[in-house]
């Protein structure tokens, strides 16, 4: 239990400085550095090193180097597409079954995505925009959904950092609004289309 605590603690904290960019693409990953930085042993940074060579976050070449990889806009189309089809499930499953402490927990993350916008704070707008979605997610009680985008969705994120736009954050904060209608009306063909037109605006910018 406690390694795959401190291997998880080393997963996330690795993986959200490769997509926050504090550690850059083409950045060489020391282990020991790390392990110490985190304060933890070299081994749960070697399990979370290679669970995210599998998932395409760094790269490794056996006694040479890991090195964060560089963002290729193909991969991030394809992990796009998929987060999109898990997204789309998602509200499908849970419109129906939302309960008002869903929609205000959704109304509350887009407030909070707007005013982050606006300031052109990246870091917040994102937390936002996962707290959001997250909602239905967490409401389909379905895991393998949660784990495929959990999976993919740092590929993406690392490409929307470094497109990040205000207009672009203002447009997506409108359809957030018409999603959370469709939720608040239970029009499910209406929240799948909305999610799927948030979603898919992220395959078209990484063409």
């Amino acid at each position: 239990m406690e390694r795959r605590l401190l291997r998880e603690t080393a997963y996330e904290s690795i993986r959200d400085a490769v997509v926050k960019g504090d550690l850059a693409p083409g950045a060489v990953v020391n282990s020991a550095e790390i392990a110490d930085r985190l304060g933890l042993s070299r081994a749960p940074v070697r399990d979370a090193l290679t669970r995210l060579a599998g998932e395409g976050l760094v790269e490794t070449k056996p006694q040479s180097y890991t090195r964060v990889t560089e963002v290729q806009p193909d991969e991030v189309r394809d992990a796009a597409a998929v987060v999109r089809a898990m997204h789309e499930l998602a509200a499908s499953l849970t419109v129906p079954h939302l309960k008002p402490a869903d929609l205000t927990a959704m109304r509350d993350a887009n407030f909070r995505f707007k005013k982050a916008g606006r300031k052109g704070d990246i870091d917040a707008a994102m937390a936002a925009d996962d707290d959001l979605h997250g909602v239905l997610v967490r409401a389909s009680g379905n895991r393998a959904l949660a784990a495929t985008i959990e999976r993919y969705t740092p590929l993406i994120r690392r490409l929307e950092r470094l497109q990040f736009a205000q207009n672009q954050a203002r447009r997506s904060a409108e359809r957030h609004d018409d999603l959370i209608a469709a939720c608040v009306a239970g029009d499910v063909p209406e929240a799948t289309r909305l999610t799927s037109l948030i979603w898919r605006s992220l395959e078209e910018r990484s063409a």
